[in-house]
């Protein structure tokens, strides 16, 4: 697969790692930045590991539906999109594309630091 030249891949974990409606928090950057990955209807999702509305890691949430919801308040977000779906959480999550080589995932993501939202 090509690439362009400013982004980088990120490993985050074994394919077969995470079944089916299962989501796993991967700490990337040193331990800098947490994404979550989660695997539904067969597709790997990665968004932002933290909610967008406040700092509170998503894996201690669940998926319903095609939807991650944060405990801390509720909000939801498609895991799609990462759209914020219900209030508090105003801004939606930033969504990294996924592709898997030789059974890892991988994210591609720009050069720097990873992006996120934050109210």
């Amino acid at each position: 697969m090509t690439q362009p030249d400013d982004l980088r891949r990120i490993d985050l974990l074994a394919a077969d790692e995470i079944g089916e409606g299962e989501m796993r928090m991967v700490w990337v950057d040193g331990g800098a930045s947490p994404v979550l990955v989660a695997r539904l209807g067969g597709v790997l999702h990665a968004t932002q590991g933290t909610c967008s509305h406040e700092y509170f890691e998503l894996d201690r949430g669940f998926i319903t539906r095609g939807t991650l919801t944060c405990p801390l308040h509720m909000s939801r977000f498609s895991l799609g999109s990462g759209e914020a779906l219900d209030a508090p959480a105003e801004l939606p999550l930033v969504v990294y594309p996924v592709v898997v080589e030789d059974g890892r995932v991988l994210i591609l993501v720009p050069d720097g630091p990873l992006l996120v939202n934050e109210d």
